[in-house]
């Protein structure tokens, strides 16, 4: 589900980081790690987000979201997929992360394409 997500946004390219999936606008910025037990016993993913969101997510729910380690101190989220989620708040999360990275170009077409 990650990763249809991911893919589903424009220019989103797939490839291999650190032993993990991982998504990435074009060739770069990278934008969501997969984690499947990276660093802990844990499955989950990491993604890019917009200033303050990391701490309102993890207050809304710690046992679904958390900060990452390494990327956690650049604001990055921590997803959890071992825990029920619900997929509206997961969609919400790899949204923000691609526009956090994404191009203002790219971000005009996601627009665009979301538009009725």
């Amino acid at each position: 589900m990650v990763r249809a997500l991911c893919m589903g946004l424009p220019e989103a390219t797939e490839r291999v980081s650190h032993g993990e999936p991982a998504w990435f606008v074009r060739k770069a910025p990278q934008f969501v790690m997969f984690a499947d037990q990276h660093h802990d016993d844990r499955v989950g993913f990491y993604a890019a987000a917009p200033a303050g969101a990391q701490q309102d997510w993890i207050d809304r729910d710690p046992t679904r979201f958390f900060s990452p380690p390494y990327f956690g101190g650049r604001g990055w989220i921590g997803v959890y997929l071992d825990v029920e989620q619900d997929w509206e708040d997961v969609a919400d999360i790899v949204e923000d992360a691609y526009r956090t990275v994404a191009p203002r170009s790219l971000v005009l077409q996601l627009d665009a394409e979301r538009q009725p």
